[in-house]
């Protein structure tokens, strides 16, 4: 599949926003035709946003992306004011030449209300720079609406891959295991058991899914906990181990140096950017990262 090239960094046309607009009730915008690239969003009230056969309609928690040559028309709130915010922009030519960056996929609409969303946040920052107009106030709004139009473009992020449900049952009792801090190791039978499948299934399905065994899929999660262990506490090599479920430091720096290819005292001592790759950064186990307990560095020294 061929990947998606990222849209240029914005031109903000500052006499255009980012700014506040407020319509009474039953006004009409348009029809026009669209001369730039424009992000709508609604404070207050509802609008539809025509364009040719497309209806969109726009409330509270939803951003529109008009883009140039569009001929579309606003119909504001029928029964009460609107108020919307709204910005204007460019895109440069792609490569420094002469056309428009392909927007063909883009989507024309996002909703706002997803957990853990940064548009919303970029919008309100958008509309307080727009507002105050602080020295150097058009950079920082320029690089916000490259974050916006990015994450509009492509979405909040990719989503974790699909886990089947065993493997969601498996991470929900590791979860609550790991839950004071210690990623103490987990016998198969028990892991299967809070699966609710056999040994062999809960294995098979490790197997097919994240490519290793049940046991050692989380004990690979189990030295991935020990990276800000090392860089960001001064914790002992000991102390660290036990917080990554090992008896002891000869244990963990004998598996650690398995995975890692170093030794946990080697690691420490290398830039995040020299350290060899965490054995969790891609694929399933990268999930699977992400649904257990977060590890909790510590400044004493054990």
């Amino acid at each position: 599949m061929t990947a998606r090239v990222p849209p240029p960094a914005p031109v903000l046309l500052s006499r255009l926003g980012p700014a506040v607009a407020d319509y009474p009730a039953g006004a009409v915008f348009g029809p026009r035709d669209a001369g730039s690239y424009e992000f709508v969003w609604l404070l207050h009230g509802s609008a539809r946003w025509v364009c040719g056969d497309l209806t969109v309609p726009l409330t509270p928690g939803t951003l529109l992306l008009v883009r140039p040559g569009m001929r579309d028309t606003f119909h504001w709130d029928g029964h009460r004011p609107t108020r919307h915010a709204y910005t204007h922009f460019r895109l440069p030519p792609v490569a420094g030449g002469t056309e428009r960056p392909d927007d063909t996929g883009w989507p024309v609409v996002r909703d706002l209300s997803g957990r853990g969303d940064p548009m919303p946040a970029l919008c309100r920052y958008l509309l307080s720079l727009g507002a105050t107009r602080p020295p150097g106030w058009e950079r920082h709004a320029e690089e916000t609406l490259r974050l916006l139009l990015l994450t509009f473009v492509d979405g909040a992020g990719p989503g974790p891959p699909a886990l089947p449900e065993p493997l969601l049952a498996m991470m929900a009792a590791v979860r609550r295991h790991w839950s004071d801090g210690v990623a103490r190791p987990l016998p198969l039978e028990r892991l299967a058991r809070a699966a609710g499948v056999s040994e062999s299934t809960l294995s098979r399905i490790c197997r097919r899914h994240l490519g290793v065994s049940p046991v050692a899929g989380l004990e690979r999660l189990r030295l991935a906990r020990a990276e800000p262990l090392l860089w960001l506490s001064n914790l002992s090599l000991r102390a660290i181990a036990v917080r990554c479920g090992f008896p002891d430091a000869y244990h963990f720096s004998r598996r650690f140096r398995a995975v890692y290819g170093m030794s946990p005292s080697a690691f420490r001592k290398l830039p995040p950017e020299s350290a060899p790759p965490s054995p969790v950064t891609d694929g399933v186990l990268s999930a699977l990262q992400a649904l257990a307990p977060p590890s909790q560095a510590g400044s004493q020294r054990a």
